[in-house]
C-alpha cells in the first residue's frame, strides 16, 4: 500500500510523515517543494513537486493508493481528477465546514468520487506563536477580546490522526471535528505561557478595530475575518469535542503541555 502525502514541507504534513514511519507504514511517498529542507527520514520516497504546480502531480501519483491531501483550495479540483484517473482509493484531507474558506476543498474531494475522510481541525496551539515578538519585545501582549475562548489544537495531534485514519479502515465517510482537550480563553492561555516563563504577562485589551488593524500588517485582508471570529468565541466559545481520545485512545496534548515545550520560542 503505497501513501503519498502532500505538503511534505509544510506544518502538518512533514508530521504526517513520521507518525506513518512510526507506524511502521513501508511505502511513504512524500511531495515537497523542497526535500532538504523537509529533512525527510530516508525510508520515505521523496518527489520534488507542489499541490500548487499541479503538472507535477501526475508523477507523484503514479501507484499511489492512499494520499494525505494538505488543504489548497485553488488547485484542489484538478488535483483530485488526477488522484481519481491515477486510481487512488481513498483520501485523507485537512479541511473545514461550509463557511470556511478550506469547505472548498471538501467539496471538491466529493465530487471526485474517491472515497474519502475529512478531518476539521479548529484553531491550532501554533497560532499562539503570533505572541512572541511582544512577549519578547515589550513583556506583555496587546490584543482583542481575552475572553475569546476556544480548544486549540496541537499539530501533532492533528498528524497523528491522520496517519491512523490513513492506516486504519472503518473511517470512509466520515468528518472528524478536531480539537485539543480543553477550552481556553486567550487570557488563560497567556496565563500558561507565562507561567513557563515563570512571570505575569499582562494582556492589554484592544477595541475591535485596533485589533484588525494590527493584524492587517500580516494577515491582510484576512484580519477583519479573523477578529470578528475572535468577538464570535468571545460570545460563543468553541467548545473541546471527544473525537481525538475517541479516535487515538488518549487525551491530546494540552496548552500548558504545549507551552512547556515551546518556551524557548518565548524566551
Amino acid at each position: 500500500m503505497r501513501i503519498l502525502v502532500t505538503g511534505g514541507t509544510g506544518n502538518i504534513g512533514r508530521l504526517v510523515v513520521d507518525e506513518l514511519v512510526r507506524s511502521g507504514a513501508t511505502e511513504v511517498r512524500v511531495l515537497t517543494v523542497d526535500p532538504v529542507r523537509a529533512a525527510l527520514p530516508p525510508e520515505v520516497e521523496v518527489v520534488e513537486g507542489y499541490l500548487g504546480r499541479v503538472e507535477t502531480m501526475p508523477k507523484a501519483l503514479e501507484g499511489v493508493d492512499r494520499l494525505y491531501l494538505a488543504p489548497l483550495p485553488k488547485t484542489v479540483a484538478e488535483v483530485m481528477r488526477l488522484a481519481a484517473s491515477a486510481g487512488v482509493e481513498r483520501v485523507v484531507d485537512v479541511a473545514g465546514p461550509a463557511g470556511t474558506w478550506w469547505y472548498g476543498v471538501e467539496e471538491a474531494v466529493e465530487r471526485s468520487g474517491v472515497a474519502w475522510t475529512h478531518l476539521e481541525p479548529g484553531e491550532f496551539m501554533t497560532n499562539r506563536l503570533s505572541w512572541v515578538d511582544q512577549i519578547r519585545d515589550t513583556g506583555r501582549v496587546r490584543d482583542a477580546y481575552p475572553e475569546s475562548a476556544g480548544a486549540a489544537i496541537a499539530l501533532e495531534d492533528v498528524a497523528a490522526v491522520a496517519a491512523a485514519v490513513l492506516l486504519q479502515d472503518g473511517h470512509l465517510g466520515r468528518t472528524y471535528s478536531l480539537t485539543g482537550p480543553e477550552t481556553l480563553t486567550r487570557a488563560e492561555m497567556l496565563r500558561c505561557i507565562g507561567r513557563v516563563l515563570g512571570r505575569d504577562i499582562p494582556y492589554e485589551e484592544l477595541s475591535h478595530g485596533q485589533a484588525v488593524e494590527m493584524y492587517a500588517a500580516t494577515m491582510g485582508d484576512y484580519a477583519r475575518w479573523y477578529v470578528d471570529g475572535m468577538a464570535d468565541l468571545a460570545a460563543a466559545p468553541h467548545q473541546a469535542t471527544s473525537t481525538f481520545r475517541d479516535l487515538m485512545g488518549r487525551t491530546g496534548t494540552t496548552f500548558a503541555e504545549w507551552a512547556t515545550a515551546n518556551a524557548d520560542s518565548f524566551r
